[in-house]
């Protein structure tokens, strides 16, 4: 016979819009991390599309009176998250005994910069904007979670396309890619790549078509090497270490 397992006490219910608001504030105070909307909704009794719209409303108390505050509420796609702004930052590291730390050499902000502003992209698309092999910022970001797999390219060889993460706009404090300031640097390094990708590609193509018995002659005294996960970093990654934004919880 099976062993029914306990069932949690019933919550008492929440009549108004303001208990609930006031729930969700105190969940996320309590959490330090992002929380599902449809997490939430479990908990309140309510659907997460209503969650969502009940803590976009609650986002613009904290934006209205914005100097008044020293939290902020985040809202991505599917979840939600309060925390400290980047402008108190210091002071919270200094009160808490918060050494820095974290920070993303000035390769590994260049690789999640051009996926940032082009995703989805391949590593050998970021390799040609940079002009440098980036196969170890890319393995550095996606250890930390700011970039993930998302796909492959429908091409010759089937390249990993990669894309920013939730984290990513956590870190940097934003609720979208929407909110990334505007530059023209990269879009214009991005459309003559486009043009470069297509012809690798081709050529790619073209030597897959070429006959068998065809060998395309190798240089035996010098590779190129591609560093793996866990090698040593490439001589571009050992640049001056650039702060990225540190969240903190409130």
């Amino acid at each position: 016979m099976e062993e029914k397992k306990p069932q949690a006490p019933a919550l008492e219910p929440l009549t108004t819009a303001q208990e609930i608001a006031q729930a969700i504030e105190a969940i996320l105070f309590a959490a330090g991390y992002p929380m599902r909307y449809d997490k939430l909704g479990e908990v309140l009794g309510l659907s997460a599309k209503d969650v969502k719209t009940m803590v976009k409303e609650m986002a613009e108390h904290f934006t209205e009176d914005g100097t008044h505050h020293g939290i902020q509420l985040l809202l991505y796609p599917t979840a939600c998250q309060l925390t400290t702004k980047e402008t108190y930052a210091p002071y919270i590291r200094e009160a808490l005994g918060i050494r820095r730390g974290g920070n993303l050499s000035a390769s590994s902000m260049e690789v999640l910069a051009v996926v940032a502003y082009n995703q989805p992209v391949t590593r050998s698309f970021v390799d040609l904007v940079r002009g440098v092999d980036s196969s170890y910022a890319v393995n550095s970001l996606l250890d930390k979670g700011l970039i993930e797999a998302a796909g492959r390219l429908d091409a010759p060889g089937r390249p990993m396309l990669y894309v920013t993460t939730d984290k990513f706009l956590r870190v940097f404090g934003i609720n979208s890619l929407d909110e990334l300031p505007e530059t023209e640097a990269l879009s214009v390094a991005a459309a003559q790549t486009d043009g470069e990708q297509l012809s690798i590609e081709a050529e790619a193509s073209a030597e897959e078509e070429a006959p068998k018995d065809y060998a395309e002659p190798v240089d035996t005294e010098e590779t190129d090497v591609i560093f793996e996960r866990g090698a040593e970093p490439i001589a571009d990654e050992a640049t001056e270490d650039a702060p990225i934004t540190e969240e903190t919880n409130a």
